[in-house]
């Protein structure tokens, strides 16, 4: 579980396609002092197991499930990652409940910077339109955020300097996808005004 708020931006050094995976090298300086082979870790808000831990980074293997519905199958050496290490109960809940179970990827179609915020206008997949409402959380490329309107399929999030300046929001252009990850709760309060039943 995360929180959606970013420990650091790492670098991906090299990525080596292997039949059914990939698997990428990041490049950091600060999570790898908690970090241990195996443990999770949310990657542009997808959450991978390490693989190997140094002092200047880590690896993780990406599967193809996770390939398939994410926006890591368009990294490349030099892509720069969010980062954040799973929470410790004991820590101050700054941000959301994340898991780092992608739902899907969604399009920036608009980048409109000001002085104090820069708002960000993301075209959302139908299907995940029912878990937003404005003032609501989400999680894009692993940062939480709050929705600030809702227009049809887009959303509108704004951005402070703060955020920009620890993520890697600020290096996204227009038609650039991000990993979404709507609210948890939102999820299980539709599945229980069902019944339980699929949401099929």
């Amino acid at each position: 579980m995360f929180t959606g708020l970013i420990a650091e931006v790492g670098k991906v050094q090299n990525i080596t396609h292997l039949k059914d995976s990939v698997k990428i090298e990041v490049s950091c300086n600060n999570v790898t002092g908690d970090l241990k082979i195996g443990d999770s870790i949310s990657v542009n808000g997808a959450c991978l197991t390490t693989t190997n831990v140094t002092d200047s980074g880590f690896t993780a293997d990406v599967m193809k499930k996770t390939l398939e519905l994410t926006a890591l199958v368009n990294l490349k050496a030099g892509d720069l990652l969010n980062l954040e290490l799973a929470m410790r109960f004991i820590d101050r809940f700054g941000g959301h409940l994340v898991q780092g179970h992608v739902d899907a990827t969604a399009e920036i179609t608009e980048i409109l910077p000001s002085m104090k915020w820069t708002q960000f206008q993301i075209k959302l997949p139908n299907h995940l339109l029912k878990y937003v409402v404005p003032q609501g959380s989400i999680c894009l490329d692993g940062v939480s955020l709050t929705i600030g309107e809702i227009t049809g399929q887009l959303i509108a999030v704004w951005l402070i300097p703060e955020t920009l300046k620890r993520t890697n929001l600020a290096s996204k252009k227009v038609g650039d996808l991000v990993n979404v990850e709507v609210d948890l709760l939102a999820k299980y309060v539709e599945r229980l005004t069902r019944g339980g039943q699929s949401n099929d």
